[in-house]
């Protein structure tokens, strides 16, 4: 029997891959753009700027907003969309963890049109409330998958 993944378990086997680079120790988060001919476009995660040393800014998630992680980290989906290679209009986009409303406004200006997610953990905050509220209103598809597991060396049952 022939055995072989998805296109959605691939390009989010990719996002999950990619979440493997940030240096978050609580939230590592991926994403894939994907154009309609099933082209990779954009591959990102959450980290801190170029220049900004992950040794240097803080990654708390607690305490005075300077000394967390907020103020400074760049979210895995405007990553993937600042390392894109071409337009991103009707795009789809795959990303571990549902996007939140500053992401949301990115993702749609950008012309994404898709989004296919794995977790939904901050589904009672209003700002991921109102990010879902925003794709709505711009026609933008969110689908939850469920979960995928990223094989090293080869595909198993």
């Amino acid at each position: 029997m022939n055995k072989h993944i998805s296109w959605d378990e691939y390009f989010m086997g990719v996002a999950i891959l990619s979440s493997y680079r940030s240096k978050d120790p609580s939230t590592k988060v991926g994403a894939c753009i994907v154009n309609e001919d099933k082209r990779i476009i954009g591959i990102g995660y959450n980290g801190f700027p170029y220049g900004c040393s992950d040794e240097e800014f803080p990654w708390e998630r607690e305490g005075e907003l300077l000394e967390t992680k907020y103020p400074y980290v760049v979210h895995a989906e405007p990553n993937a969309i600042l390392n894109s290679t071409t337009s991103l209009k009707g795009a789809t986009l795959y990303v571990t963890l549902f996007p939140c409303n500053e992401c949301a406004k990115l993702i749609i200006q950008c012309g994404i049109k898709k989004i296919v997610y794995m977790s939904d953990k901050y589904k009672d905050n209003e700002y991921y409330e109102a990010s879902k509220i925003m794709f709505k209103a711009a026609g933008v598809t969110c689908v939850k998958m469920d979960e995928v597991k990223v094989i090293v060396g080869g595909y198993n049952d």
